[in-house]
């Protein structure tokens, strides 16, 4: 099992999202160092859909998001972690 975090990000995410992201960037660098963080990216409609990223284990996925100065920023209005059954590695 893999876990997902859906980002939906704010409407002005395109302008707030910068002002934040050197310590976003950082707490990516240390999930992903530590191996609990995979992958992680926006989708093109950044305004309708926002982000996501998967995770090793539902415990790292809350706890980025819990840190995330994103979500603490308002960059993110919404986030949501769901168990994901990945089929082909």
């Amino acid at each position: 099992m893999k876990y997902v975090l859906f980002y939906e990000a704010a409407p002005d995410a395109a302008s707030t999202a910068p002002l934040h992201w050197s310590e976003h960037e950082k707490l990516l660098g240390e999930f992903h160092g530590r191996g609990d963080l995979l992958m992680v990216g926006t989708f093109t409609d950044l305004a309708g859909r926002g982000a996501m990223a998967i995770f090793t284990n539902a415990a790292a996925a809350e706890e980025f998001a819990g840190r995330d100065p994103f979500v603490a920023h308002g960059v993110v209005v919404r986030h949501e972690v769901c168990e994901w059954n990945e089929v082909l590695a």
